[in-house]
């Protein structure tokens, strides 16, 4: 297995989605929502997938303004693929690509909240959010 990396790899929304269910995030995804998950794709900045051959394996997709912070909105491995730092290389070239003097943050899904320390971030409580409006 030779796992490869791409920044801006264009995907469609039915390769995304295929892998938000590949990666159990499907239950935190609009999947069934194909214009929301293809608005996803169209508006983020920053989209760096792996791939094992023409598998995509996984995907880190952001916003960032390339200066001061970057929002990493989305992080799925495959779960065949999990455990083989996928993750973190998606998460450090992530970081890279958005430039490496911004803050990388994100809300972690609550059964990955022990992953994260583990590949170096820091945890943070003071964060405060709107809820969404509808489905997810």
């Amino acid at each position: 297995m030779e796992i490869t990396y791409h920044s801006n790899h264009k995907i469609t929304a039915e390769e995304f989605i295929d892998l938000l269910k590949r990666s159990t995030l499907d239950q935190r995804r609009p999947v069934d929502d194909i214009e929301r998950i293809q608005s996803m794709l169209d508006h983020g900045n920053v989209l760096i997938t792996a791939w094992d051959g023409d598998k995509l394996v996984g995907i880190s997709r952001a916003l960032t303004d390339y200066a001061f912070c970057c929002y990493l909105s989305d992080l799925a491995v495959d779960e065949t693929y999990q455990h083989k730092g996928i993750g973190k290389e998606l998460v450090k070239l992530t970081h890279i690509e958005s430039g490496e003097n911004t803050m990388l943050l994100l809300l972690a899904a609550p059964a990955a909240t022990t992953y994260y320390p583990k590949i170096g971030m820091k945890k943070f409580e003071h964060c405060f959010y709107y809820p969404r409006k509808g489905q997810l």
